[in-house]
């Protein structure tokens, strides 16, 4: 994909806007630790909600989708719907007891909750865990979705990407604070939005594809793997047994009190709780995680639902897209790449 001059000028402001603001909240953040980690907590419920929208819109959040859908179909979004249901369980039972706490971090609450060594061996356990391998392995995701989107858009190499988002991220993220990442969370959940619902527009009115009727249409006499119907919103449990025990038997068994997920533990992820413990209240805290709810899954997944439907239309086999694109990496090649596929004028 070639750019033109109009296209840089494009990149340039969008990082200048989101990235700018970050500058005039340095010397807010560096008053105290309070202004630094929970912004002072003075943050109104549609900003953190936002905040929390925002973030868990991650560069590999479209492609996943994309990758499900064109497996699965968009029943197949049940593997991460389900988590809805301990999604409110946070917004009911939880969001005002952890603004009630008074903690800055998630991480301080072990020291009232527990105490000794007991309280020391558990917020060491969780550092490691969470903030080593886990998040080690959701960088990777992210940043390799990032390579993806990069390599087809822009033609970059994997270490000329990593090293722009990491300078990037690194450089904001130190001088500005939580308030610096609220109000940029906030900037980038429009951007993206934006963008994200005019592909959709544009994907669907592809030739290919003829418009929602078309998609409709076509995608209806089209049978994906194991004879799945794409269109499907619920899973047809008779022959995918492995959906029934994420949605039935996951979230009562295992799922309330073992995954972490954002929002969803049930409680709230590190930075799901950072955004309530930043609310200037327990409603707004309360305000915040049901408005993140609401977005997460009902109103955000459809534009990338309908690109990854498009995409089946146009790019039908992995092959199509290797073809389309004769210089991406081979090993960069899978289904949740037809995403940024579907980015590229046709």
């Amino acid at each position: 994909m070639t750019l033109s001059l109009i296209d840089w000028i494009i990149v340039a402001v969008s990082l200048l806007i989101c990235f700018v603001p970050a500058l005039f909240f340095g010397k807010r953040a560096g008053k105290n630790t309070s202004e630094f980690f929970a912004s002072g907590r003075s943050v109104p419920w549609w900003l953190a909600g936002l905040s929390m929208v925002a973030t868990t819109f991650s560069s590999d959040t479209p492609n996943l989708v994309t990758d499900i859908v064109r497996r699965n179909g968009v029943a197949g979004n049940w593997v991460w719907w389900a988590f809805v249901l301990t999604g409110v369980a946070t917004v009911f039972f939880y969001a005002r007891l952890w603004r009630r706490s008074g903690v800055l971090t998630d991480l301080e609450f072990y020291e009232i909750r527990y105490s000794g060594k007991a309280a020391s061996f558990v917020r060491g356990f969780r550092s490691v865990y969470l903030g080593l391998f886990f998040n080690c392995m959701i960088m990777a995701s992210v940043n390799l979705a990032a390579c993806k989107i990069a390599g087809i858009l822009f033609g970059l190499d994997r270490w000329q990407t990593l090293l722009a988002v990491g300078v990037l991220n690194v450089v904001f993220a130190t001088h500005s604070g939580l308030w610096g990442v609220l109000v940029i969370d906030m900037i980038q959940f429009f951007i993206k939005m934006t963008a994200v619902i005019a592909a959709a527009y544009f994907a669907v009115q592809l030739p290919q594809v003829g418009g929602l009727s078309g998609l409709v249409d076509k995608l209806s006499t089209v049978s994906g793997p194991g004879g799945i119907n794409y269109l499907n919103m619920l899973p047809d449990f008779t022959s995918n047994w492995d959906i029934a025990i994420a949605v039935f038997i996951m979230p009562i068994a295992v799922q309330w009190w073992a995954v972490w997920y954002p929002g969803a533990e049930p409680g709230g992820g590190s930075y799901i709780a950072q955004r309530m413990l930043a609310s200037k209240s327990e409603k707004d805290a309360l305000g915040a995680v049901l408005f993140f709810n609401i977005a997460h899954y009902v109103l955000r997944p459809w534009p990338w639902i309908l690109v990854g439907l498009a995409s089946i239309l146009v790019y039908p086999q992995l092959s199509d897209i290797q073809t389309a694109f004769p210089n991406l990496d081979p090993t960069l090649l899978g289904h949740d790449i037809a995403y940024p596929a579907m980015l590229k004028p046709i």
